[in-house]
């Protein structure tokens, strides 16, 4: 598979390209599947409704790799809290964590509770062209227990980073048991058929350097150096939003590096690319004008022309609103501006 040999830097016939929110509602295919359920959380949990929404950028876009549909939350949503998809305000949990002694309501073993997210891995597998990879993932345990501790999305942060300060005991118990069961959550979509997984940390960027490294991306290495003992061969992608000034300090052992937008390329090459394969990292609104996509495209092939390890991806997810044609129009110039 082109996207797996690329996690691994070996060479490939082209730049292997998918793009976070591959599935979404910039394609009506998707807004009919979604019309199928009778909610967020419905959708999430009837594999045959996640194999569709999976399976039609693929169909649509040819990217090279599938990206299971799901949401991170499912996790802490089979622990037992009480989430919400709010029109216009996203998910909101009405039941959030503040100390220690709420931690004793939440189920420690969610993972056995995500038998539909496993059920949809095995049908999309079965049903994907074999040179197309199928990535599993889930969210980091710093971006779970944000909105766990939030209850929703948050532009301050200010409840999970006054416990940061106040209360360091509660959070590291909180994102150990996060972490667990990520592990095991990530080690069954695997089993079930995921070739590659990805770990996201859309939060990483709330923290400062030194808390960034001791709250989240430690516990985002015990789980990529986890999967790495027990399934070696499968390529782990860490991808943590707007922490491209932490570049000097990345360190430990994953496969490919998720670089956001924010963060220039060059340097993400200049400090990580002799020891991982880089993902990105084109801005997505560079997709509503065509010209300013082409334009980014070919600069960012250009800085890995003639090298092995470079995944072409945007720098966050796909935009609601985005032109389906320019979506089909970038994978079609990145495979044969790249083609070897």
């Amino acid at each position: 598979m082109t996207f797996i040999d690329a996690c691994f830097k070996k060479p490939t016939k082209h730049t292997p390209i998918w793009m976070m929110r591959q599935a979404g509602r910039y394609l009506p295919e998707y807004r009919a599947t979604r019309a199928k359920a009778k909610d967020f959380i419905d959708f999430c949990r009837k594999p045959e409704l996640a194999m569709e929404a999976t399976l039609q950028p693929i169909d649509i876009l040819d990217v090279d790799a599938a990206i299971l549909f799901s949401d991170i939350l499912v996790v802490p949503l089979e622990m037992g809290m009480k989430l919400e998809f709010v029109e216009k305000k996203g998910p909101v949990f009405h039941d959030p964590v503040g100390c220690m002694a709420d931690l004793e309501r939440l189920s420690k073993t969610p993972e056995d509770n995500l038998g539909y997210v496993y059920e949809a891995v095995g049908k999309i597998r079965k049903n994907l062209a074999p040179d197309k990879a199928l990535i599993g993932f889930a969210g980091s345990p710093w971006t779970l227990a944000t909105y766990m501790v939030e209850g929703q999305g948050s532009k301050t942060f200010e409840n999970i980073k006054r416990a940061v300060y106040k209360d360091p005991e509660f959070m590291k118990a909180l994102l150990s048991m996060l972490t667990e069961s990520v592990k095991k959550y990530l080690i069954n979509q695997i089993d079930a058929g995921a070739n590659a997984v990805q770990v996201f940390d859309s939060w990483g960027g709330a923290l400062e350097e030194e808390k960034f490294f001791e709250f989240s991306w430690k516990y985002m290495l015990e789980i990529s150096e986890y999967i790495k003992k027990e399934r070696p061969n499968i390529p782990v992608i860490l991808f943590s939003k707007g922490v491209g000034t932490y570049m000097d300090k990345i360190y430990g052992q994953f496969d490919v590096f998720g670089v956001d937008w924010g963060t220039p390329m060059k340097l993400a090459k200049d400090k990580l690319f002799d020891r991982y394969a880089l993902q990105g990292n084109l801005e997505p609104s560079r997709l509503y004008n065509r010209d300013e996509m082409l334009k980014g495209a070919e600069e960012l092939l250009d800085l890995f022309k003639n090298e092995s390890g470079h995944i072409f991806n945007l720098g966050h997810g796909m935009i609601p609103d985005l032109p389906v044609e320019n979506a089909k129009e970038l994978v079609s110039f990145v495979h044969s501006r790249s083609q070897r």
